[in-house]
C-alpha cells in the first residue's frame, strides 16, 4: 500500500477539485497535482538514477512544492527525509551523512545552506533548486506508474533532537503514517472535500505529517503568502475562506488569539486548530475557546509515534459542566484509538491511577526503529512497546498528564530543544569548565534556554563570545537566551547535577547566580 494512491485516487475522483492554494490563490487542482507528482517520479527515477528504498531530502521552507516533492518521493518507492529548515548546516550535514540521501530538494532560500552542509562532509547528494529550470525540467518528464511498495517498507525518516548531541532518524512507514491518518479523520479532524489544512507550522514537521490525511479525505493544502506563522494573515484568510484547520504549537494559539481579541476577530471559517508539541496553560486554553468558539484539539505524540499517542478531543474542551473539566485541560486527553498506550515503573510494571510514570505506546502508528541506530532503538523498543522518556500519570476516567520528561526537553515555541546538545556546544569553550542548560517558564514561547556556567579557575568568559560559539555549532533558536554564572552547580551525592535544585535557585533569584550582561 503506497501512500501515493490517495493522490492518485483523488485525482481520478475529482481531478478539478483544489489541491494546492498559497493563500487564497489556486496553484494546482487534484488533477494537475498527479500529473506533476507522476512526472517528477518518473525522473528521479529514470533521469537521475534512484532506486526503490533511496533517500531523498527536503531542505525546505514552506512552499506548495513541498506537496508535489513529498508525493514524488512515495510514487517512485523512495524514503522521504524532510529537514527542518532552522537547523545549522553542521546539524543538517550529519542529517544529509547519516540518511545517505542521493537528492536534496532546496528551497532557493536553503540552497546555501545545503551549499554549505557539503562542504562540511554531507557526502555528495544533488542538490535541485526549486523553481530552478533543472527543476521544472525534470517535471516535464513522462510519468510513470505508481511505484509497487509493502505497507511496513519506510515512507518518512522523521529526525528528533539528539539527547547526545546526535539526532537520530525514527523510520516511519507507510503503514505508520497510514494509521496516523485514519486515525486523525477518525477522531481528531473529520473533514469533507473541499476542507483545507493551513501550513502555518513547518511542513518539516507535524503540519507536513498532516498533509497525509487531508489528501485521503481529497482535502486542499494552503500555503500562506508569507510562508509562516503570521497571526494577521491566518485572521485576514479565516475571514475570507471558510473550512481552515491547522497545527499549531499552543504558544502560536496565544499569538493568533491575543491578535483575535486586538483586531475584535473571530476567524468564522476556523474549523479546527490542533495544537501539540508541549503542554498550554488552562487560562490560555480558555482565552482562545473564548476567542474561536469550540474549535480547540489537543494531541500528543512523538516522532517516534507520528502525532498519535493522546488526544483531548473539541468536546471535553468545552465541557464545562464536568466537576475536573479544568482538570482535562491541563491534561494531554486520553489514549488514541489506534495506540495502546500505558505508564509504568522502571520495572515495566503498571503504575496506579494517579502514579507517575514512564510513558509507553504500542500500536500500527510506532516506528520501526531508528535509522542505523540499532543500539537507540533496543533502548527505546522493547517488547513491541515504545518507551517515550516522558513521565506522566493516568488519572481514573484515563486522562494522561505530563509530569516530567526524563529526557529534560525543553519546548520553546513548540520545537524540542535537549539541553545535552546545547552544554556539549558551550563546553567547547576553554573557560567553560562545567555548564547546565535547562528551560525557564515563558509566557510566549512555552519555556526559554537557559545556561548556567561554571567558568575554569583564573578564566574569564563573556555573554557574547558563548553567543559566537553557539552560532558556529548549532542552530539559532537553540542558543540560551540567558546566561548566568556560578562557582558550582548544586550536584547530588553520586556527583550528578540537580537541575530542580538548579531552576529552584533561578526562580529565587539567587546571590549563587550571576546574570551574564
Amino acid at each position: 500500500m503506497n501512500l501515493a494512491q490517495h493522490l492518485l485516487r483523488a485525482a481520478k475522483a475529482d481531478p478539478y477539485a483544489p489541491a494546492l492554494l498559497k493563500g487564497l490563490t489556486p496553484v494546482a487542482d487534484y488533477g494537475r497535482l498527479a500529473v506533476t507528482v507522476a512526472s517528477l517520479a518518473a525522473s528521479l527515477q529514470q533521469r537521475l538514477g534512484l532506486a526503490k528504498g533511496d533517500r531523498v531530502a527536503l531542505l525546505m521552507k514552506n512552499a506548495p512544492d513541498y506537496v508535489a516533492c513529498l508525493y514524488a518521493c512515495w510514487h517512485a518507492g523512495l524514503v522521504a527525509v524532510p529537514i527542518n529548515a532552522k537547523l545549522h548546516p553542521r546539524e543538517v550535514a550529519f542529517i544529509l551523512d547519516n540518511s545517505g540521501v542521493a537528492v536534496v530538494f532546496v528551497t532557493e532560500d536553503m540552497a546555501g545552506v545545503a551549499s554549505e552542509a557539503l562542504a562540511l562532509g554531507a557526502g555528495k547528494p544533488r542538490i535541485i533548486e526549486i523553481g530552478s529550470a533543472e527543476h521544472r525540467g525534470l517535471e516535464r518528464t513522462d510519468g510513470i506508474a505508481i511505484a509497487d511498495v509493502a505497507i511496513t517498507d519506510p515512507a518518512w525518516i522523521f529526525y528528533t533532537s539528539g539527547t547526545t548531541g546526535r539526532p537520530k532518524g525514527a523510520v516511519l512507514s507507510h503503514r505508520n503514517l497510514l494509521a496516523m491518518a485514519l486515525n486523525y479523520l477518525a477522531e481528531i479532524n473529520p473533514i469533507v472535500p473541499g476542507e483545507a489544512l493551513l501550513h502555518a507550522a513547518p511542513m518539516s514537521h507535524g503540519s507536513g505529517l498532516y498533509m497525509v490525511p487531508h489528501v485521503f479525505g481529497m482535502g486542499a493544502q494552503i500555503i500562506p503568502e508569507s510562508g509562516r506563522f503570521e497571526p494577521d494573515e491566518i485572521l485576514e484568510l479565516t475571514a475570507k475562506r471558510d473550512g481552515i484547520s491547522f497545527f499549531a504549537a499552543p504558544t502560536m494559539v496565544r499569538r493568533l488569539t491575543v491578535a483575535a481579541k486586538a483586531a475584535g476577530a473571530s476567524a468564522p471559517g476556523l474549523k479546527t486548530i490542533i495544537y501539540g508539541g508541549g503542554p498550554m496553560y488552562v487560562a490560555d486554553c480558555k482565552a482562545a475557546l473564548s476567542a474561536f468558539g469550540p474549535k480547540l484539539a489537543q494531541i500528543y505524540g512523538q516522532g517516534e509515534t507520528p502525532m498519535t499517542i493522546t488526544y483531548l478531543p473539541k468536546s471535553k474542551h468545552v465541557d464545562s459542566g464536568h466537576p475536573r473539566h479544568e482538570e482535562h485541560l491541563a491534561s494531554v486527553g486520553i489514549a488514541q484509538g489506534v495506540v495502546q498506550v500505558r505508564t509504568v515503573d522502571e520495572a515495566g510494571r503498571d503504575v496506579a491511577p494517579g502514579e507517575i510514570g514512564e510513558i509507553i505506546v504500542r500500536g500500527d502508528t510506532v516506528m520501526s526503529g531508528y535509522w542505523q541506530n540499532p543500539e537507540a532503538t533496543a533502548n527505546t523498543l522493547r517488547d513491541g512497546w515504545l518507551y517515550t522518556g516522558d513521565m506522566g500519570a493516568f488519572d481514573a476516567d484515563g486522562f494522561l498528564t505530563l509530569k516530567d520528561r526524563s529526557k529534560d526537553v525543553i519546548i520553546s515555541g513548540g520545537t524540542n530543544i535537549y539541553p545535552r546538545e546545547v552544554e556539549e556546544v558551550l563546553l567547547r569553550h576553554e573557560a567553560v569548565a562545567e555548564v547546565s542548560v535547562i528551560g525557564r517558564p515563558h509566557p510566549e514561547w512555552g519555556e526559554e534556554v537557559v545556561a548556567v556556567v561554571v567558568p575554569v579557575a583564573g578564566k574569564t568568559v563573556t555573554r557574547d563570545e558563548l553567543d559566537q560559539i553557539c552560532n558556529a555549532w548549532i542552530a539559532r533558536f537553540k542558543r540560551p537566551k540567558h546566561y548566568y554564572l556560578t562557582g558550582e552547580l548544586p550536584k547530588n551525592s553520586y556527583g550528578k547535577i540537580v537541575k530542580t535544585e538548579l531552576r529552584t535557585l533561578l526562580s529565587e533569584s539567587s546571590t549563587h547566580l550571576a546574570p551574564m550582561d
